[in-house]
């Protein structure tokens, strides 16, 4: 069973980002809170960690977990190319709750699942999660809970969930409890260009994504 990490308490704190740490370098997962959901994560260049994360999860490697990263610089190191329409936005409304769907460095060395040479990419707007990712580096995350269930939006929920499949959650309070925009940029990168589509519709308003991206975003009909 899970140990729940109360994070408000700075022992606790310590001793959880420490438990983290640990199992997330042997290839396990943890849960930790997000500015929108709780995920379950696990280190990006584990294979077997992912695995466990699916597998946790109830998905197949069809469906790759989104990778969040702690800074513009990570992002950028991960991703091919950053069409800068997507820097824009990415500047614009990061922290916080976009994800980017990007082509991936051909040189790195990860298995996410099938994911087609892509990956999606996000800055969660949470210093706590931040903090681990400073630490342990990119980390592939998906929502804790089970597949075809509510994402969980504080650690109680995310232990009922997920808590005989892990040893470790670190709980930050109730998270925003809306998952993350998703934009699918490869659009952008190919040539001639095409504009980028929302691909799920989250917390940050197409609106607000239209306002930056302009004619890079496409019509919400096709998106």
């Amino acid at each position: 069973m899970a140990r729940i990490y109360d994070c408000a308490d700075r022992t606790e704190l310590l001793e959880g980002l420490r438990a983290a740490r640990t199992a997330l370098g042997r290839g396990d997962v943890v849960v930790m809170p997000t500015d929108t959901v709780y995920g379950i994560a696990a280190d990006a260049f584990s294979h077997g960690g992912v695995a466990k994360l699916l597998e946790a999860k109830g998905r197949t490697r069809q469906s790759p977990p989104p990778v969040l990263v702690a800074d513009l610089a990570t992002l950028e190191a991960l991703a091919e190319h950053v069409p800068d329409p997507i820097r824009s936005a990415i500047i614009a409304f990061s922290p916080g709750p976009l994800t980017v769907i990007l082509p991936a460095r051909q040189s790195l060395q990860w298995d996410l699942g099938e994911t087609r040479g892509t990956v999606a990419l996000r800055i969660p707007d949470n210093e706590l999660a931040r903090e681990l990712l400073r630490d342990v580096g990119p980390l592939a995350v998906s929502s804790a809970n089970r597949h075809g269930e509510r994402a969980s939006s504080n650690a109680a929920e995310a232990e009922a969930a997920l808590g005989d499949r892990l040893e470790v959650i670190l709980d930050g309070g109730a998270a925003g409890g809306e998952a993350s925009t998703i934009v699918d940029a490869t659009p952008l990168t190919r040539t001639p260009a095409e504009p980028a589509r929302i691909v799920r519709q989250g917390a940050l308003a197409r609106e607000r994504l239209a306002a930056v991206l302009c004619e890079w975003l496409a019509p919400a009909e096709d998106g």
